[in-house]
This record gives structure tokens, sequence and C-alpha cells, in this order.
């Protein structure tokens, strides 16, 4: 069942859960700083820091995360499994990820080695998560996948190619977007944060656009928008025909309440 957000999750905060939602949405979506956010939100007239909008994000970008990680249909039966080297604080780590055949990101997990130890505890954490064992497995050529696979996953097919894999590699290309315009992750903590958080919601708003019509594409987009509003709170709002506060809200506003 689709557990709605909790009543009290804006409680205490200055700001209305019109104004932090779109705050915590314009970050995830798009490949925008803090400043980047609060100038947008100047310009609607909502004076705020981006220190509000950092503080938003951390705390609520997972929660919307997991709303819509519980409500996305069951991801395919065959997972690409990939990873990639991020460079924090002169140190090197792997950010290990995993996708169905239709691109949808599956899990994620930043470690800092990729050796047979590393490659089980993926695994386990994609098993726990997703409550199901997949029909096939695609990888590189790391051989720590198949010391692994034959622990934990040990009746799935596994299929090793370089090219195979290529759904997996494309997957990184937002990941390294935003790493170099966050200037780098500050910690392994950090990238692992942003990232559980960042992949489900920028992901929802990305529907493969090649297979719709422009009908159907406009009819998916105002689907999912929907459910943004039910994951944060904001259907009961817009049922009871309210303005928005983004556009009757007018400066004033202080920083927000900790």
């Amino acid at each position: 069942m689709n557990t709605p957000p909790p009543t009290n999750l804006y409680k205490r905060h200055r700001f209305p859960a019109e104004i932090i939602s779109h705050c915590v949405w314009l970050y995830f979506r798009f490949c925008l700083s803090y400043r980047d956010v609060e100038e947008l939100m100047v310009e609607r007239g909502i004076i705020l820091t981006y220190e509000a909008v950092r503080y938003w994000c951390r705390k609520f970008g997972q929660v919307y995360a997991n709303q819509l990680r519980r409500r996305r249909p069951r991801p395919g039966d065959k997972w690409h499994l990939d990873e990639v080297f991020l460079t924090i604080n002169g140190e090197r780590h792997y950010l290990w990820r995993a996708v169905d055949q239709d691109g949808h990101i599956l899990d994620i997990l930043v470690q800092s080695r990729r050796n047979k130890k590393a490659a089980k505890k993926f695994f386990r954490k994609l098993l726990k998560g997703l409550t199901y064992v997949p029909r096939v497995i695609i990888t590189d050529k790391l051989t720590s996948y198949g010391a692994a696979k034959r622990e934990v996953l040990p009746s799935v097919e596994h299929r090793q190619h370089r090219y195979l894999n290529n759904r997996a590699e494309n997957s990184h290309q937002p990941t390294r977007q935003r790493e170099r315009r966050m200037q780098r992750f500050k910690s392994p903590g950090h990238a692992q944060r942003f990232l559980a958080a960042y992949g489900p919601i920028a992901q929802h708003f990305r529907p493969r656009r090649h297979l719709f019509s422009a009908p159907e594409y406009r009819h998916e987009m105002m689907q999912r928008f929907q459910t943004w509003q039910e994951i944060t709170g904001l259907a009961s709002a817009a049922q009871a025909s309210r303005p928005t506060l983004l556009s009757t809200c007018m400066p004033g506003h202080g920083l927000e309440a900790r």
C-alpha cells in the first residue's frame, strides 16, 4: 500500500510545504546549486537563504525519494551492474550502481573498494531493497562480480561483456554532471546521501520520451506531477483549490527556522 507522508512532516517550519517541496524539486531535478535555487525563488518574490535550501534537501530529499521508490512499478528482471570511480578528498572511491533493462535505477552504494567483499555487500543491499531475484545479471569483466555472484546468487545467469553493459555505463552520466556542478563530493557519506535521493527524484521526471506520442507524454507528465503532489502532501491542498503560495507569497521571509 502507498503510505501518505506524515502530517507533521513540515511541523515547526516557517515556510509552507509548497515552497519547501518546490525547492527540493528544483535542486534534485535540475543541475542547480543551492544558491541557484535561492535566486530562482527570489525572482518569484520569496526571500530565503541557500542554507535553508540545503537543510530542506537534506531533510526531505530522501523522504520524497523513498515514497517514489514505493510507488514505482516492479523493476525488470534483467539487472545491469557497473561501478565508476569517485575522487573524494584526494582518495579514490567507487560508486556501485544497478539498473534494469529499461534504465531504471535499482540502487547505488558508495564504497572504498571494488573487491569480492564490496561486490557481496552491494548484492545484499540490492536484494534487501527489491525482495526478488533477477533472471540475469550483466556486468563488465571485473572478477569480483563473478566471485560474489557464486555465493549470493548462485542460480542466476551471469553475462560478462564489455558492450552488453552500456545501459549501466550510460546511467553514470547524470552523476558526472552533478559531480562537476558540485565541485566534487565532500565525503563518501555526502555522495551516498545525495545520490540516493537524486536518482529516484530525477528519474521520476525523466520518462523515456521516445516511447510516447506528444499527447501520451503530456498525460504521463501530468500523472507524475500528481504523484509528486501526493508524496509531498500537497494533493489535499490542490483539491481544496487554494491559490498556490508560489504565486502569492511576497518578499519579507527570513532564514528557515531550525
